[in-house]
């Protein structure tokens, strides 16, 4: 009988120890319910749950991508339902207005209705926002032909003389401030310039650029008149796009996105205004101001009443189309967002059977291991009793 090694209590303390972490990680296992808890659990099973993971939540991101998407074309249809009805009072104010049975003073009044209808069409064209984003002004539209160009000229080297920007000559003034503010002046002071060109400045520097969709031409600027004019006075800046279509991120990878343009919604572009105006009786605003900048379509006549009628109906053909394209996506979506929740119900059905634990079958394990524990426990107990049995040979 030997007393420094009880090899049958180190056996039972190894069976107790293997049981007691038997036990611990079932109970893990059934606290958290997975089956994975870390990479030694299962480390190929842990690596592919993970990017299961990563394309639901992409898949569930993507679902919201397409529901704010719809809200978009929403906000941006619901405003065309009203463009629709505007266009449809102006053509039927311009069948009125092609029969003779009017006096020139009627159809002076049914051309005022004109214009303010216009110019709403201008408004909601031009404020229109989604999230800040304006949606009907040919923003996004990647096809929108044209170019933004811009220009800067500092007067702060000048010495005298004269500057000259879009054919408009204004003196220096010692004061540059005054020369800013002239130059401003001069050009939204002109009806046709107004309606093409944005104009800012500071005390000694002049930004000219164009308006969207309005023009392509380059500007011009001759400080040739000024003295100590140097040849970096002058920063011109061109091809600057008008506009970009929207890319909505329906899908939870690169590329799976879905493109959408929405065309310039107002009255320049519907045909039923031009840029410019020389008659007063014809003026147009951009709807966010009492500026004049557009002409409206003439009904003071039969002859022109008439032709109004068929391009009114042209507009509101043009803007039917719009709203068709609108919907049709806005359904497209809806059938998008059913696919994406599908897709990832069935995907982390998947994730679920590599990631989650069997509870009942877990049950029984940790049932198994408790048992084995407490035996073990108990047998070390008697294990440790065994080398007392060396007092019997003292006696």
């Amino acid at each position: 009988m030997r007393i420094n090694h009880n090899i049958a209590a180190l056996n039972t303390y190894r069976q107790l120890g293997a049981a007691n972490n038997a036990r611990s990680d079932s109970m893990e296992k059934l606290s958290s319910g997975l089956r994975i808890n870390n990479a030694s659990d299962d480390a190929a099973g842990l690596a592919i749950s993970e990017k299961m993971r990563g394309q639901i939540r992409g898949l569930e991101q993507a679902s919201t991508n397409a529901q704010d998407g719809i809200s978009l074309i929403q906000t941006a249809e619901g405003a065309l339902n009203e463009t629709h009805s505007i266009l449809q009072r102006m053509r039927e104010l311009a069948v009125q207005a092609s029969n003779d049975t009017n006096t020139d003073q009627d159809r002076g009044e049914i051309q005022k209705e004109i214009n303010q209808l216009t110019s709403e069409i201008n408004r909601i064209g031009n404020t229109t926002e989604f999230n800040t984003q304006s949606l009907l002004n040919g923003e996004k539209d990647s096809t929108t032909t044209g170019s933004k160009t811009s220009i800067e000229f500092d007067l702060s080297g000048m010495t005298g003389g004269t500057v000259s920007v879009l054919g408009k000559d204004v003196a220096w003034d010692t004061d540059l401030a005054t020369t800013v503010s002239a130059v401003k002046a001069a050009i939204t002071g002109d009806a046709e310039l107004s309606a093409k060109y944005d104009v800012t400045g500071t005390a000694n520097t002049i930004n000219i650029s164009t308006k969207t969709n309005t023009s392509d031409e380059s500007l011009t600027a001759d400080l040739s008149g000024a003295t100590a004019v140097t040849d970096d006075a002058i920063t011109t800046t061109e091809g600057k796009a008008d506009g970009a279509a929207l890319n909505f991120q329906i899908g939870a990878n690169e590329n799976q996105s879905l493109s959408l343009e929405i065309s310039d919604m107002r009255a320049v572009s519907l045909g039923i205004a031009t840029v410019g105006n020389t008659d007063a009786d014809l003026g147009v605003t951009n709807g966010t101001d009492s500026t004049i900048t557009e002409t409206a379509l003439d009904v003071s006549t039969h002859a022109s009443a008439a032709d109004a009628v068929t391009t009114i109906q042209s507009a509101i053909d043009n803007v039917s189309a719009e709203r068709s394209k609108l919907g049709a996506t806005q359904n497209r979506l809806d059938h998008t967002i059913n696919n994406l929740s599908t897709s990832a119900e069935n995907l982390t059905a998947a994730e679920s059977r590599i990631r989650d634990v069997d509870m009942a079958k877990e049950m029984m394990n940790q049932t198994k291991a408790s048992i084995l524990a407490q035996a073990s426990q108990a047998m070390l107990a008697q294990a440790n009793q065994m080398p007392q049995g060396v007092l019997q040979l003292l006696r």
